[in-house]
């Protein structure tokens, strides 16, 4: 890999996690609706223990990746570690910029963007290959050891986490049914997408250095 292709995929991984942690703000700033699975358990915990969403985030994070080398026996990627720890930040950093929604149309749309917004930060980052996240480590390590549907295996995950979170308090509700159902499905769009626009660029890099040689 020379230094132009590091650059580009490096770029498409750091924008991809700061859109992630857009999304994942945003369906928080909606929670009168119902917030994300994982969500739901980092809130829950926030609730609980004190903290900040974000640091949950991350502290959960950890123990995924902990329990994912365990079973894998692999080291993680780095792209796994700076995950972890960059979106937990970018999370606290959106929530403290995003002021909470006044109505409930409000909360409606600030959470179907979120939603959106979410999906896409997955596909860039993921498109990447740098390493995905934690709770992406896990989804796609199913994914390619079953062959397993994207969207299914994203659900089944994000339905242990959402239990684990409604027993610790966290906000579920119809928004928590439509995070599950719905991101899984935009991130099986905006993943091949992603992988097509950097391989584009990559392409027409390959070709600027060749001509410049």
């Amino acid at each position: 890999m020379n230094r132009r292709e590091k650059t580009l995929r490096w770029s498409f991984f750091i924008i991809g996690l700061v859109i992630l942690g857009l999304g994942i703000s945003l369906t928080i700033k909606g929670q009168q609706l119902g917030i994300g699975p994982w969500d739901v358990l980092h809130v829950g915990l926030f609730q609980q223990l004190g903290l900040t969403v974000g640091t949950w985030a991350i502290l959960v994070g950890a123990l995924i990746i902990a329990l994912t080398v365990v079973v894998t026996k692999k080291p993680p990627r780095i792209g796994a570690i700076l995950n972890m720890l960059l979106i937990g930040v970018f999370i606290d950093f959106f929530n403290w910029l995003i002021p909470e929604p006044q109505s409930l149309i409000g909360a409606i749309v600030i959470l179907l963007a979120g939603i959106v917004v979410m999906g896409y930060g997955v596909g860039i980052y993921v498109s990447a290959d740098l390493g995905e996240g934690p709770r992406d480590t896990i989804m796609m390590m199913i994914v390619r050891r079953t062959g397993w549907n994207l969207s299914k295996v994203r659900r089944s995950i994000e339905i242990v986490a959402l239990i684990i979170g409604w027993l610790l308090g966290g906000p579920v509700g119809i928004g928590t049914i439509l995070i599950a159902f719905f991101t899984g499905t935009i991130v099986n769009l905006s993943l091949p997408q992603s992988r097509i626009a950097l391989q584009k660029l990559l392409t027409k890099e390959a070709k600027t250095a060749a001509h410049h040689a």
